[in-house]
């Protein structure tokens, strides 16, 4: 096969030669061989990149400075081989090659592939893009031939098994991609869109990018990539989705020049404010700064440098010097559109010498924000320090560099690997991966008081500091359309507190439906995943967002219904100490003392004590409040009940003897009366202090009966207990029922049977149904419905026993008489 050389874009001798790789032109006439399109290697089409261009003279700039230099390769001067790849990757494989074999500037055939230059090539400086850079950098690792690059920034480069050769000044992708992921969470936006250059800087940066945001939580409703010569319906439908989507957040991870075609198709048909998000390859180019719905824009740049004399030394061309160079003659022709020969196209004036440099406005010229430029600057000088530790040493305080020795790229290379200097301030070195430190700064678009668009610096980004400290904001940021306030790019919003966030079926983990948390559980975060369940004497408040202390209930002194129980109460134990005092004031009279007054007086008792008795079971429980009332309720009660059975006896046994021969009284008198209420009451003792020795009633908060409240209530301790005393009352008034049916036939004026029948119907009714009622009742009601039970039963015992006695006294006193009572109808 034949090749042919390229002639350099600039050259110059020198004791070791650096080479330098730029993209000065954008691409190249093409020509049919073979059915196979190939460029042409002489001549690349379309005019000269300005930026690149300046690039080349930055390295330029940077050899005259070393070889101007006592400190730096004193003695030694440094030449340059600075090759245009036209942006094509087989021109920078050639441009490889001829460095590689320090080939002469000549044509050459494919065979030929030794040969020797003026001087070695001991280094090269480029390529501007990645994909370029892979393939020089493939070629340059078999010669130990160091690459070191100003602008190529994929992660892939580092690998240092397939590109050992390779470094470079600027950082790469890989800290850029974990910048802008910390910058989307910053900022609190979890759905984004994604656009790439489909190259190896797009497709690597944004899988950089992708796989740290889905670590952090951030979504992606679309990724395209695309690159500038794809077809315009596939640029329209990237546009398109733009358009559609629901991402107002845009993270672009492209060259210039593709993403110059994107923001152009845009530009015809505009979309709804988006915020673009820019990596350091696009977002600082001021040519893209005409689109003026990017304002706000934000992104990564390399940081702002001065290199002293540098504009100067751009600006210092004339006629006469750039008629020796083709290369600055087209630029010259271009930037002025005239022509230095001596005729001129049609379209062409001749040059007249009036054309000035320090009047062109052009990216050039443009040395106010040095940016990549000082990557180049660094890049040059990062080879000079290698090869000055190479074949220089110090001896008694002079530096002393043997020209003549011959350098082995392989040496060079071992040597830019230790470099650590500094030149104008900034730092340079590398680490194992061939990476410099990561500092970015952070750049805004924003629109002058003039109304024009500029970057503007507003934080920086430093990969070195704690984690804490990597982002510094030192000004206020402008946003999309020039707004104030951070725009919201959700797939749903927040879940506020009290929900949890429940996934949309099958979308990304961004989107996503708010339901509120079940009954009983709070979330006290934005955005739970989970609600969890409130310690169980406490409940949610309204907002089921925090827990609140569970109010406690029980039946206190201040409810409504606590004051009427405690009235009745009260009134009840009034009414039968009123009894009693009419009772006592009549005790003489035949009524009195027809049926034992003495039993009278003590179930008069038992009765005020049986309405006192409700009242402790009103008010927060205690340890000696539980006992108490249930202890007090039961023995007062089988003192009641044991009253009135001793009284039903006294009929039965006065009715038998009035029968002849009848001596029965003689075995029931008062002393038996007695004997009988207190040993009857006596077995309810005992069996209370046996409760209350093995398991007594004590206060427990009732936390199952109601979710949201507390009861606080008398735990039974033992129920064999409660409903041993419970049952031993109902015996007894069965027992004192059975025996009232049965004397319920004797004479009227003798017999207490009816009212003592009335009165054990009442409380056996009344405690029959409490048992259910009791059971079901929740709560503090339960407690209520105990105090009913015995208010009920106590009224039913004292209305049916002894108001018709104190009706008698009372109102007929004269049916109050021996006579009367003794009298038969």
């Amino acid at each position: 096969m034949q090749g042919t050389a390229r002639l350099p874009a600039f050259s110059m001798d020198g004791d070791y030669v650096i080479g330098g790789v730029f993209t000065i032109h954008s691409n190249m006439h093409l020509q049919i061989h073979n059915y196979t399109t190939v460029p042409d290697p002489l001549r690349c089409a379309g005019s000269i990149d300005a930026r690149e261009l300046r690039f080349s003279r930055a390295m330029i700039f940077a050899l005259e400075e070393i070889n101007n230099s006592t400190e730096l390769l004193p003695g030694i001067r440094l030449g340059y081989q600075i090759h245009d790849t036209c942006g094509l990757v087989p021109v920078a494989v050639q441009a490889a090659f001829q460095l590689s074999n320090g080939l002469e500037p000549v044509f050459y055939t494919g065979a030929n592939c030794s040969g020797s230059g003026s001087g070695s090539v001991v280094g090269v400086v480029g390529e501007s893009g990645s994909t370029p850079s892979i393939g020089m950098s493939r070629i340059f690792g078999p010669f130990n031939i160091p690459l070191v690059s100003h602008y190529a920034t994929c992660a892939c480069l580092s690998d240092k098994q397939q590109y050992p050769t390779f470094s470079r000044t600027i950082p790469s992708d890989q800290f850029q991609a974990e910048a802008l992921v910390k910058l989307v969470k910053r900022f609190g936006w979890t759905w984004i869109g994604a656009v790439r250059s489909d190259s190896d800087y797009g497709n690597n940066g944004m899988a950089s990018f992708l796989n740290a945001a889905l670590k952090e939580g951030i979504c992606v409703e679309y990724s395209e990539s695309f690159y500038r010569t794809d077809p315009r319906i596939k640029i329209q439908r990237i546009a398109d989705v733009i358009r559609r989507s629901k991402a107002v957040v845009i993270v672009a991870f492209a060259a210039t020049g593709d993403l110059k075609i994107l923001l152009e198709e845009l530009d015809r048909k505009p979309s709804s404010p988006r915020q673009w998000i820019g990596s350091e390859s696009w977002v600082t180019d001021p040519d893209l700064l005409r689109f003026h719905f990017c304002e706000g824009a934000i992104g990564f740049g390399i940081p702002k440098s001065v290199i002293p004399g540098l504009r100067d030394f751009v600006l210092d061309l004339s006629p006469s010097k750039v008629s020796a160079s083709p290369m600055l003659k087209e630029f010259w022709e271009d930037a002025f559109m005239c022509s230095l020969g001596k005729s001129a196209a049609a379209d062409k004036r001749v040059c007249d010498g009036t054309e000035d440099m320090q009047t062109l406005q052009n990216p050039y010229t443009e040395t106010s924000q040095l940016r990549i430029t000082n990557m180049v600057y660094k890049a040059v000088y990062s080879i000079a320090h290698a090869i000055h530790n190479a074949v220089c040493k110090e001896t008694n305080f002079t530096t002393q560099c043997d020209k003549n020795l011959r350098l082995e790229s392989k040496q060079v290379f071992t040597e830019l690997k230790k470099v650590r200097f500094s030149q104008n301030g900034y730092d340079v070195s590398f680490d194992a991966n061939g990476d410099p430190v990561a500092v970015y700064e952070l750049v805004n678009w924003q629109r002058s008081e003039s109304g024009f668009m500029e970057l503007v610096t507003v934080g920086l980004y430093d990969a070195s500091q704690p984690v804490s400290q990597e982002f510094r904001i030192s000004k206020n940021l402008t946003w999309v359309e020039g707004g104030a306030q951070v725009p919201v790019s959700v797939c749903s919003d927040s879940c506020p507190p009290g929900t949890r966030k429940v996934l949309q079926k099958g979308k990304p983990i961004c989107c996503y439906d708010c339901v509120e948390c079940p009954e009983g559980e709070i979330s006290n975060t934005t955005d739970s995943l989970d609600c969890f369940p409130c310690p169980s004497e406490f409940w949610p408040n309204a907002e089921r967002d925090a827990c609140l202390p569970k109010p406690v209930e029980f039946l206190s002194f201040d409810e409504v219904l606590a004051i009427v129980l405690a009235a009745f109460s009260v009134g009840g134990a009034c009414l039968a100490v009123i009894t009693t005092t009419i009772f006592f004031r009549h005790r003489t009279t035949p009524i009195v003392r027809a049926n034992n007054s003495e039993l009278s007086f003590l179930l008069l008792l038992s009765l005020t004590l049986c309405f006192l008795c409700s009242l402790t079971f009103i008010g927060a429980p205690s340890e000696w409040s539980c006992m108490l009332r249930h202890t007090a309720f039961g023995i007062t009660f089988v003192l009641c009940i044991s009253c009135v059975l001793g009284k039903t006896i006294v009929v039965l046994m006065a009715f038998k003897a009035t029968l002849p021969g009848s001596n029965v009284m003689k075995w029931f008198g008062p002393s038996q009366q007695r004997m009988t209420v207190v040993s009857f009451t006596f077995i309810q003792v005992l069996i209370c202090t046996i409760w209350l020795l093995l398991s007594p009633p004590f206060p427990k908060k009732n936390l199952t009966t109601y979710k949201e409240k507390i009861i606080l209530e008398c735990a039974l301790g033992s129920a064999l207990g409660f409903w041993a005393v419970l049952g031993y009352i109902g015996l007894l008034a069965i027992f004192c029922f059975v025996l009232a049916v049965l004397a319920r036939k004797l004479p009227d004026n003798f017999n207490e049977a009816k009212l003592i029948t009335f009165s054990m119907l009442i409380f056996c009714a009344v405690w029959i149904t409490f048992i259910p009622a009791y059971v079901s009742s929740p709560g503090k009601f339960t407690v209520a419905v105990e105090i009913f039970a015995i208010l009920a039963s106590s009224f039913g015992l004292i209305l049916c026993m002894f108001a018709p006695k104190c009706f008698i006294i009372l109102f007929q006193p004269d049916k109050n008489t021996k006579k009367a009572l003794m009298n038969k109808d």
